[in-house]
């Protein structure tokens, strides 16, 4: 893996010995110099796809951004990635269809499918620099009905989606996103090429499930998420909470296979 993921990755490892309720102080922030990541979702008027699997997109699309090889050292797309990834990794999830979807098209990024649903996640920069015609994107009143997938296969990570809280499509494709992010830069920290190119090899893919209360409260990380990890292969998206959510909400937990 190049570099571009190891400042989430250290990020992360010190995470992993703090309680779950810890959260990121954003107050210093200059909203001139907010980076994000867009996330393009195809979402067509007439056959609109599935939550499920267009979430599942997203997600993949998300890492796979971060692992393309134009974000390694040298790469074309390195310097924007890192810059995104040195400081806190948010995503904007927007809307597209039609002509809207093809010009997003046309802007640095990786489209992926997952069956009948598309995701294109771009490379991220400056909010303020956005370009007009992805900026032009919304995402609220958007929203897509909740599906029933089945059971997740096994030979790819799981992304469980808290089931005491609801999000928009909008706001968890962005925490799927998160999710595999965190997954990619933890298995980097500590080393574990194993899984990295088992992961690779099925190109990133990824289940995104919601799981009954019982099993949600099986797989939390309570207070001991380094032990989450070292028992269960979980890690834990914490929500900073800017929309939807309670800052420090849990809002994904992503397991590996």
């Amino acid at each position: 893996m190049n570099d571009v993921l190891e400042p989430l990755a250290a990020r992360y490892l010190t995470w992993l010995a703090l309680p779950a309720s810890s959260t990121v102080d954003t107050s210093d922030e200059d909203a001139e110099l907010v980076r994000a990541m867009p996330v393009v979702l195809r979402i067509e008027r007439a056959e609109p796809p599935p939550r499920t699997a267009l979430l599942e997109a997203a997600a993949t699309a998300a890492v796979a951004v971060c692992l393309d090889e134009r974000a390694a050292p040298d790469g074309e797309w390195h310097d924007a990635v890192r810059a995104w990834i040195d400081g806190r990794i948010r995503k904007v999830a927007r809307r597209a269809r039609g002509a809207h979807w093809q010009a997003a098209q046309g802007f640095p990024g990786l489209t992926v499918q997952s069956g009948a649903a598309e995701a294109r996640a771009l490379v991220p920069g400056l909010v303020a620099e956005t370009p007009r015609e992805i900026a032009r994107l919304q995402i609220s009143g958007s929203d897509l009905p909740h599906d029933e997938p089945g059971p997740p296969p096994g030979a790819v990570p799981v992304l469980w989606l808290n089931p005491h809280v609801e999000m928009t499509v909008g706001k968890a494709a962005a925490q799927v996103g998160h999710a595999t992010m965190l997954l990619a830069a933890l298995l980097h920290g500590v080393d574990d090429t194993a899984a990295l190119d088992a992961w690779a090899s099925v190109d990133y893919r990824c289940a995104v499930r919601v799981p009954t209360r019982p099993q949600w409260t099986d797989l939390h990380p309570a207070d001991d998420p380094e032990a989450a990890w070292a028992d269960r292969r979980v890690v834990a998206v914490r929500d900073a909470g800017f929309t939807e959510v309670d800052p420090g909400t849990i809002t994904v937990l992503a397991q590996l296979p």
